[in-house]
């Protein structure tokens, strides 16, 4: 294996157990959020992990997304349908899209840019 070059950023493994989680979202029920990917780790993509548990959060996103579900079921409205996100599926969300995000489930999501906040002036 050759040595890394001086400069290039190195592989992480990364625990959602290992994160701390802040609240997005309840009640009624509960949402939280962790990112596991920081700005200064990658202004390219964000990274994180949620947990729903039944709080319903609206929000128009600011940024391409993908969700993949991990346990339970998300329930996401988007122009007037209802989709149920499964372990094992994959949900795109395009940047501008309004949306509900509902149900109960573990789920990690990437999105793109990373440095959205500082983009849209929100950090």
């Amino acid at each position: 294996m050759s040595p890394r070059a001086p400069g290039k950023a190195r592989v992480l493994c990364i625990d959602q157990q290992d994160l701390t989680f802040s609240v997005r979202g309840g009640p009624p029920g509960a949402a939280y959020v962790a990112r596991a990917l920081s700005n200064e780790v990658s202004p390219n993509i964000g990274v994180g992990f949620a947990r729903w548990e039944g709080a319903q959060v609206q929000w128009t996103v600011l940024y391409d997304e993908v969700i993949f579900v991990i346990e339970g079921c998300l329930q996401l409205q988007a122009d007037g349908e209802v989709f149920e996100v499964r372990p094992g599926q994959v949900l795109w969300i395009p940047e501008g899209s309004e949306l509900v995000y509902g149900g109960h489930a573990l789920f990690g999501y990437v999105v793109h840019p990373g440095n959205w906040k500082e983009l849209h002036g929100l950090a």
